[in-house]
């Protein structure tokens, strides 16, 4: 595609480029801590319905305790532990390790693992017991 008034190029949309899956790592990093302060809110709004008596208690439970609150809970479950991952290689950065192509690579699916690996375990003891 080229300018009308220049026979230049145009530069593509930045949807046209497919990102690295590095990229994509990097922003769910991101998206993910911006959810955990909404899941802290969440948290906290089941804490303070504890305290405010049996009720308020019971409210937040049937929320929490419905097929959309299940599915809330283990989202949460999932932020937590790919922070946590992905906190950690990016802590393995900041010193300067896992630089070359075939390790970011490689750390990218150890991330992504990792944190459904825990997410699933997690949920499994939690029914389970």
């Amino acid at each position: 595609m080229t300018s009308p008034t220049t026979n230049r190029p145009l530069s593509p949309h930045l949807l046209n480029y497919r990102w690295p899956l590095t990229v994509l790592c990097s922003g769910t990093h991101r998206i993910t801590g911006v959810l955990l302060s909404i899941g802290t809110v969440l948290f906290v709004f089941w804490l303070g319905s504890a305290a405010y008596g049996p009720a308020a208690y019971d409210f937040a439970s049937s929320l929490f305790g419905s097929p959309i609150g299940y599915l809330v809970l283990f989202g949460f479950t999932f932020a937590i532990y790919y922070h946590l991952c992905a906190g950690t290689r990016h802590l393995l950065w900041d010193v300067g390790k896992g630089f070359d192509l075939a390790t970011c690579a490689w750390s990218n699916y150890a991330v992504i693992g990792a944190a459904l690996f825990f997410t699933v375990v997690t949920w499994a003891a939690a029914l389970v017991f």
